[in-house]
């Protein structure tokens, strides 16, 4: 905990080069005095959840990609039935295609309550490009005053369950006393509107007053602008000594991944976080594809080995760390609607540096080995990327159903790509040695075939002829 109390003698300055290129590029001005809190995990972020939710005066915006009808989200449920209760005008927005497994009596329970509920984006089939645009936000904000963003959607999988053994998926958030909170329950008025919802009514007079010291920006991901690619963008070329990332669906885009390599070969500390499962296998094959080059660039990588990690975070040197919704890939920087958080505070990068190194204790490095072959041979091949061996803990945990699911997947695909390779390797053989003898003995080989092919032409005669016999009978 040094760390922390050393970056606490430097305070950031908002009108820096980066940061203004940072205002420029992403739309998110710098907003001061604010309170920010580092949250870890499920339990911990829904009880801040809850308790805001809890005490809310005037009103609480609730929105989310996921939102279930299982053990968590009835207990949100419960708490938003409550506020209604009191008089808070409470309004949920939910992804209509995240949220497709979620019944409709759990939705219609919600407005018997007076809280008002609007899907977003409902799919239609007549207009494919238009459906492909989804809210992939996650926000809890009450009276503009405080709010909560991250990667965490509403279900059972994030907030765990001890007794069956069953551990939260590893994730992150943030909340947000001061001004920004404010700024942030804008973006959310935005999509409110935009899914046929009436503009809220109910804001403060004044502000918000400063309650802090740290500096945020709110990058309101719009599908096509490309905000929180160019953010990014950004933060990767200019970190100075250190750049870690934690994601949970990294494919980065060309520009992107270079700026990872140019990063790591200029000397910069480039650490990337992954699942080592995930619940899109395809995106995790497309992951890996880069880890060669990554590796050979001075990209240290490490694939989390416990249940699912679901976060989306960096830390760029002493100062920076960004959270939110959007994922290092194409759909989240071009056809979802997302919502992430650029701060700058010594003490809360310091905190995140902290929980990356403790994440790590659960991972597993992966790193490049020479191929076990013949010497020539190992030396006109690139070196092999393993895995440098078992985290120094596993954590004890029963998987959910979906991570078994998942994990099904994953071994029939290690199964089927076991035996597609076999039989590959089997006729490779098989070929190349037709092939050398005709090459060194076609005369007798023309026999061999010869002889095969009248061998087989006999037995079909003969078949023939039986059956031609058994049909006269």
């Amino acid at each position: 905990m040094t760390e922390i109390a050393e970056a606490q003698a430097f305070r950031p300055g908002t009108g820096t080069d980066l940061g203004r290129a940072l205002d420029r590029a992403c739309g998110g001005r710098a907003i001061p005095g604010n309170r920010v809190s580092h949250l870890v995990d499920g339990p911990l972020t829904f009880e801040a959840m809850l308790r805001l939710i809890g005490e809310a005066r005037h009103y609480v915006h609730f929105e989310n990609y996921i939102i279930r009808d299982d053990r968590t989200g009835k207990r949100f449920a419960a708490e938003l039935k409550e506020a209604a209760r009191r008089g808070v005008q409470v309004r949920v927005l939910y992804d209509a295609l995240g949220c497709r497994s979620t019944s409709r009596r759990f939705w219609d329970d919600l407005r018997r309550a007076g809280i008002e509920v609007h899907p977003f984006n409902p799919v239609n089939p007549l207009h494919p490009i238009a459906s492909l645009r989804r809210n992939h936000r996650k926000y809890v904000g009450a009276d503009g005053y405080r709010a909560i963003v991250g990667g965490l959607c509403i279900g059972d999988e994030w907030s765990g369950d001890p007794a069956r053994g069953r551990m939260p998926w590893r994730d992150t958030a943030v909340e947000v006393c001061g001004p920004a909170a404010r700024a942030i329950d804008l973006t959310f008025q935005k999509l409110w509107r935009k899914s046929g919802g009436e503009t809220a009514t109910v804001l403060q007079a004044s502000p918000p007053a400063q309650c802090g010291e740290a500096v945020v920006r709110v990058v309101e991901g719009v599908p096509g602008r490309l905000k929180v690619y160019r953010a990014v963008e950004l933060l990767v070329a200019s970190a100075s000594h250190r750049l870690w990332i934690t994601d949970a669906y990294l494919v980065a885009p060309a520009p992107l991944f270079a700026g990872l390599l140019a990063a790591a070969r200029d000397g910069v500390d480039v650490r990337l976080l992954l699942p080592g499962r995930t619940d899109i296998p395809a995106v995790r094959a497309f992951t890996r594809v880069g880890y060669r080059e990554l590796l050979e660039a001075g990209v240290r990588i490490w694939e989390w080995r416990g249940p699912m990690l679901h976060a989306k975070t960096a830390v760029v040197d002493d100062v920076w760390f960004k959270v939110g919704s959007s994922n290092l890939n194409l759909p989240s920087f071009l056809s979802n609607y997302e919502l992430d958080l650029l701060l700058e505070d010594p003490k809360l990068a310091a905190e995140a540096a902290f929980q990356f190194r403790r994440d790590l204790a659960f991972a597993t490095e992966i790193v490049l080995r020479p191929r076990r072959v013949f010497a020539p041979l190992a030396e006109r091949l690139p070196p092999a990327v393993v895995a440098g061996g078992a985290p120094p803990e596993i954590p004890a945990h029963r998987p959910w159903a979906r991570e078994l699911s998942q994990r099904a997947v994953l071994t029939l695909r290690q199964v089927a790509g076991g035996a597609r390779r076999s039989i590959a390797g089997a006729l490779l053989f098989v070929s190349a040695g037709v092939g050398a003898l005709f090459l060194a003995a076609p005369r007798f080989m023309g026999y061999l075939v010869a002889f095969a092919l009248l061998w087989i032409g006999v037995g079909a005669a003969r078949q023939f002829a039986a059956r031609r016999h058994q049909g006269d009978e």
